[in-house]
């Protein structure tokens, strides 16, 4: 169960310092993640043929949508102070649940969720293709780790299931109740789940906001470098974890679950930053690598509240499923992605976002002030 962050708030070995030798890029690099566009462009090519709406290539399916606002510890140690997280503040924050494929499923198809957070009016020097705007993104799966070390693992992945896409959904639903029961043997033996089974349909039926989400892959974090979480801490929001979810004929039962508890609840949630201290077994380059809680505990550096609210309406996913972009680059340079995983996704994510844009006639870009949905 997840726990207040005074209880995990230990200090733990020293932080690795960041420096740009700590990636390596592989020769044929630019060559795979051309590869990875190209699967990308055929899923969103297939699902624009199909519905006649150019939607994300991955987690298109929007689970609810909610507006809250991300505060930011007083009095954190040195090595958390950093970056944003350097001093106490404010920040309207804007968070899309999602499901992880390209098309949109029945949810009893299970497969990995997600959670994409977009903190606006951070200040701080920007990324390449991010100067002139003031949101910084994570985007997060409820795993700790990404299911392939690097893009070129992930290539021939990625290239599969892009063929299922908008195929045969009853073989999918049939497929997903055999990989939930693998799911369980394997959960049996080692303890923990295993992400490809997840992906292709392993994903236990639970609720999605009982879940913990990880941005799976490292950034910069100020002098050092981390991995980011966001848990669930306030007690209605703990009641939820492994909470089971009937999903049988209910193809929108996630979402559903989403808006009726936002319809009488609020939330709160803890950031937490996990630091590298062991390049061993903390690798920056493979990104399939769960990070040793033991060696470096995840430690809370800010909160994120959310009040009751409606979290789904058409203009909720029209501003934000048509109008807005999540994307690990979108930020200050003092949260740079690292990583073969983090270098693909700006290439993908941006023909992604061209795609979108051309097709539905829709400009796509960053907000400066906490969006009005008229719900």
């Amino acid at each position: 169960m997840n726990s207040p962050s005074k209880i995990i708030r230990k200090k733990s070995c020293a932080p690795i310092r960041f420096s740009t030798s700590l990636e390596t890029v592989a020769a044929n690099e630019p060559q795979t993640i051309q590869g990875l566009i190209a699967a990308m462009r055929y899923v969103n090519e297939k699902t624009f043929a199909d519905g006649g709406c150019a939607i994300r290539s991955v987690h298109a399916k929007t689970q609810g949508i909610l507006t809250g606002y991300l505060e930011v510890d007083a009095d954190l140690p040195l090595e958390l102070a950093q970056g944003m997280f350097a001093a106490p503040g404010r920040y309207p924050v804007v968070m899309r649940f999602s499901t992880v494929p390209g098309d949109i499923l029945d949810d009893n198809v299970s497969t990995p969720r997600g959670l994409s957070v977009k903190i606006i009016g951070v200040k701080g020097e920007r990324l390449i293709g991010s100067e002139n705007d003031v949101t910084q993104d994570f985007l997060l799966v409820n795993g700790p780790a990404f299911g392939a070390p690097n893009p070129k693992a992930f290539l021939p992945v990625i290239s599969l299931l892009a063929r299922t896409t908008d195929r045969v959904p009853g073989l999918k639903k049939g497929l997903s109740v055999v990989m939930r029961q693998v799911q369980r043997a394997i959960v049996a033996v080692t303890g923990h789940p295993n992400g490809t089974v997840a992906t292709l349909g392993g994903q236990p039926e639970t609720h999605i906001l009982g879940e913990t989400f990880y941005n799976q892959a490292p950034v910069r974090f100020g002098e050092f470098v981390a991995k980011v979480s966001v848990a669930p801490v306030s007690r209605e929001l703990i009641a939820l974890e492994q909470a089971p979810l009937d999903l049988d004929g209910v193809p929108n039962g996630i979402r559903e679950a989403v808006v009726a508890f936002f319809g009488k609840n609020s939330g709160t949630w803890e950031v937490r930053a996990q630091l590298c201290t062991d390049l061993e077994t903390m690798p920056i380059e493979n990104a399939a690598v769960v990070w040793p809680e033991e060696k470096s505990p995840f430690r809370r550096i800010a909160q994120i509240k959310v009040e009751p609210q409606t979290a789904w309406s058409e203009s909720r996913r029209s501003m934000v499923d048509d109008g807005m972009q999540f994307s690990p680059w979108h930020g200050i340079a003092a949260h740079r992605p690292l990583g073969g995983i983090m270098r693909a996704r700006k290439l993908v994510y941006e023909a992604a976002k061209r795609f979108r844009a051309e097709r539905n006639g829709r400009i796509i870009k960053e907000p400066r002030e906490m969006p009005e949905f008229a719900d």
